[in-house]
């Protein structure tokens, strides 16, 4: 009786036999094309780099298919990390929060929260172009500064392409993601901003069930969004490359801003070279400004260990000399003077210095010193 069942139970060949496998071995083959960013002239080929970068496609990978797979119905919009402190992007802050969320540009929708204590909060709608031409141009921009809220920090926003009373930001045909950033000046004492999210204009009122044509598609995005990525970035490193030990000023800002960047952050990319005896002094005098970092990075572009290396320093921590200016040392060790940041073993690689919301942007100064 129970081989019976079985028999019975067995789809019929025809529609309901159908076998994906190859789907699979095809997102397989897909993602190791993006391996080529191992093996590219440029590309340092010692061995923590070339571990680093293997590590950062699986890295890619993963928020690939959050945000692709897991997370990408506009119609039921989750809110999700694409980058965290292990999880590194395109030079990303350690000083944030990234938060993001699939949307659609044909959509509204409410965002709610309490603003906390975290001194800059900005939320962006994007159009997310990073696995076609490696761009992801802003579509809307609010920040903290510009919102209402009531007593107790609680507000509401709405997103959408027609205009609406109040806190809006807006939306465009292309529309696909929102960025919400949270800067902080220190993660272990200032509260983040508890934000939520949901449609509001017509649609379904249960997420649809998936189908070999819709997973294959969102296969096929994730792995095209892996190579589009690995490759943007590794551009700008071999761009900063050309003018080793100080701040690249080869592109306009508007290079940095059409890759998602915030409109009111100035951007100091550098691309250091150093010998073992070696370090980076980089000296700066902060103008009036609402924040200020800067960050050692390596080659692919992903910010340092932040939660266990002193890889970074911001406005707020950092030691001042007696004219207002600041020293950052990017060395071994502590040399014992200015602001130590930690190579992380690395001899080659990337760093970034932001202003945020500055009256001026004054580019720092570099010079490589024997210690």
């Amino acid at each position: 009786m129970a081989e019976d069942a079985a028999v019975m139970a067995r789809p019929e060949e025809g529609e309901n036999d159908v076998r994906l496998s190859s789907v699979w071995r095809d997102f397989c083959a897909q993602l190791a094309e993006a391996g080529e960013i191992l093996d590219r002239p440029a590309a340092p080929r010692t061995p923590i780099d070339q571990a680093e970068g293997l590590r950062y496609l699986s890295r890619l990978t993963r928020t690939a298919l959050n945000m692709l797979v897991d997370s990408s119905d506009p119609d039921f919009p989750r809110i999700f990390l694409l980058t965290d402190d292990a999880i590194k992007i395109g030079a990303d802050n350690p000083d944030n929060i990234y938060q993001q969320i699939v949307v659609r540009g044909n959509r509204d929708y409410r965002i709610t929260g309490t603003r906390g204590t975290v001194p800059y909060f900005s939320i962006g709608s994007k159009a997310n172009r990073y696995a076609i031409d490696g761009t992801m141009a802003s579509t809307g921009e609010i920040e903290l500064a510009d919102m209402a809220t009531d007593a107790d920090g609680r507000f509401e926003i709405i997103a959408s392409k027609q205009p609406q009373p109040g806190n809006w930001l807006p939306l465009a045909d292309d529309t696909s993601l929102i960025i919400i950033r949270q800067t902080f000046n220190d993660k272990k004492t200032e509260t983040p901003a508890d934000v939520r999210i949901e449609r509001i204009s017509d649609g379904p009122a249960v997420p649809d069930i998936l189908t070999p044509e819709k997973i294959t598609a969102q296969l096929n995005g994730a792995a095209a969004w892996v190579r589009g990525t690995v490759n943007t970035f590794a551009d700008w490193s071999e761009w900063f490359q050309a003018e080793p030990n100080r701040i690249y000023e080869g592109k306009e800002q508007s290079v940095y801003q059409r890759a998602g960047g915030d409109p009111k952050i100035w951007y100091g990319h550098i691309y250091y070279d150093l010998a073992p005896d070696e370090a980076l002094v980089i000296t700066a005098t902060p103008p009036k400004c609402r924040m200020w970092n800067f960050q050692i990075d390596n080659w692919w572009m992903e910010s340092m260990d932040h939660v266990n290396r002193k890889v970074w320093v911001n406005g707020s921590q950092a030691r001042y000399e007696p004219d207002g200016s600041v020293i950052l040392v990017c060395a071994d060790r502590d040399p014992g003077y200015g602001n130590w940041i930690d190579l992380s073993g690395h001899r080659v690689g990337t760093g970034l210095w932001r202003w945020i919301e500055a009256e001026a942007h004054p580019v720092p100064t570099c010079k490589v010193v024997k210690l």
